[in-house]
């Protein structure tokens, strides 16, 4: 067996360098651990930690060499090279309530509808331990909607990723967690998307079914499976097309949802050669043709250069269980994505 290699815990005067509420470790690598994958490596040298847990610690840039940030599971480690593990503290067991503003579009005394921006995070976790929506819900709506669904998450029936924009519906009561939690799990929900995309689907519109689950080569992507994962459908529409009729350098694409997988409108657009424009993990940024005219300058600038997902929850419509309707909400375009859909249609003009 090949010997424990040198670990030590910083002091806490160190460790406040970094990361000032955690622990911070240091790692040597000796000769028998030559060539040995880093993710393996750590879980030998942090016992107390689940290679589960260190390979997040990677995927969040918390391991060092130097001056460098290693987050690649697999690079394989040299003897005399020395690692730094900075671990951040632990989310609490209860999310504590923030004065964080909401766009709340309708409320009463069973459940809440907000806009959400795009950069919110809907619950704490792992490298957003706070400045949640759950946060912001504990401290608009107070300390009693954390008995609705469970301390973590509490009145959380769906969730929309951080840079996704839109409508989002979380409920104030268990009875209202639980009739939006059967809606939802039998796709009576009514939920569509609007989606700037690169280039155009051949066929107007259409339905995307295909089986959903975790890429077996990164846990932090979702993909089309040819066996396993979950059945996933999504309904589209495209609205309009951006440049020349024969090869659209973008188009504006309306999403219906039948079921609600992670990364669903994302990996499914993906997946036909037409990803979001802005998205960093399913889709490159397109090349643009030589801009002839200000208008292509200003379209083809303001689509590469876009910072996140073009992706708008505008619709959401459910079953009320307190006043017994169905209601339904819409939501008008954020700012960005109206500024990005207004530069794209100057290639039409």
């Amino acid at each position: 067996m090949s010997p424990l290699p040198d670990v030590e815990k910083l002091s806490d005067i160190e460790n406040s360098q970094d990361d000032p509420h955690g622990d911070t470790h240091l790692a040597r690598v000796d000769a028998g651990h030559a060539g040995w994958r880093l993710d393996r490596f750590l879980s030998q040298t942090l016992a107390q930690f689940s290679r589960s847990r260190l390979q997040q610690l990677l995927e969040q840039g918390a391991v060092r060499r130097d001056d460098r940030t290693i987050k690649d599971a697999n690079h394989r480690v040299k003897p005399g090279e020395t690692y730094r593990i900075a671990v951040p503290p632990a989310a609490p067991a209860t999310p504590q309530g923030q004065d964080i503003p909401l766009t709340v579009v309708y409320e009463d005394k069973d459940l809440i509808v907000i806009d959400k921006p795009a950069g919110l995070v809907v619950h704490p976790a792992a490298g957003n331990l706070d400045g949640t929506l759950v946060n912001a819900l504990i401290g608009h709506c107070g300390p009693g909607v954390l008995s609705v669904g469970g301390e973590e998450r509490p009145g959380i029936v769906h969730r929309l990723d951080k840079d996704t924009s839109g409508l989002l519906v979380a409920a104030k009561t268990g009875r209202t967690m639980t009739s939006l939690g059967k809606q939802f799990a039998n796709h009576t929900i009514e939920r569509a998307y609007h989606a700037l995309v690169w280039g155009a689907p051949r066929e107007a519109s259409g339905l995307i079914e295909s089986q959903i689950g975790r890429s077996p080569f990164d846990r932090k992507r979702m993909t089309v499976l040819r066996a396993g994962g979950k059945t996933a459908r999504t309904n589209y529409r495209t609205l309009e097309k951006f440049g020349p009729a024969e090869r659209p350098f973008a188009a504006l694409i309306e999403c219906r949802l039948e079921t609600g997988r992670t990364h669903q409108i994302r990996v499914h657009l993906a997946s036909q050669g037409h990803p979001l424009i802005g998205d960093p993990q399913y889709g490159r940024s397109r090349a643009a043709p030589k801009a002839k005219t200000t208008a292509e300058e200003a379209a083809y600038g303001a689509a590469t250069g876009f910072s996140r997902q073009a992706l708008h929850a505008f619709v959401l419509g459910f079953h009320h269980p307190g006043v017994d309707r169905f209601m339904r909400f819409e939501s008008a375009w954020p700012a960005d994505f109206a500024a990005l859909a207004q530069a794209l249609r100057g290639l039409n003009t």
